[in-house]
């Protein structure tokens, strides 16, 4: 089964959504801003989506820019911002199995269906 981590108010999240609906695909819905993400969790992700962690951050977030700004961060420190705050990673994420993309374009999730 796919697996969507989704943020309801991310345009591109629904987005995802409405293409596997369009799709006729099965696919479960994980709200990652209210999942209590692991750095297990988040490595297994970075993982699937061959990215090295700064690759899933939103670099160009404001709360990214404030808080952690020009700061050189080792990669488990990255996860450990991930774990932290949730609105930094990049959305919307698609996993089917072993595989996953960042579903932007939403037509990236072709990729691995």
């Amino acid at each position: 089964m796919i697996t969507i981590y989704h943020n309801p108010r991310c345009s591109k999240s629904r987005e995802s959504i409405a293409f596997m609906e369009q799709q006729g695909v099965a696919y479960k819905i994980i709200k990652y801003l209210d999942a209590d993400l692991t750095p297990t969790d988040v490595k297994t992700i970075l993982t699937k989506l061959n990215y090295s962690p700064i690759e899933l951050v939103r670099t160009k977030d404001s709360l990214w820019q404030e808080t952690f700004g020009d700061a050189t961060l080792s990669d488990e420190e990255v996860i450990e911002a991930m774990v932290n705050y949730p609105k930094l990673i990049e959305r919307p994420i698609v996993v089917n199995g072993p595989r996953a993309v960042i579903a932007r374009p939403t037509e990236k999730i072709h990729e691995i269906l």
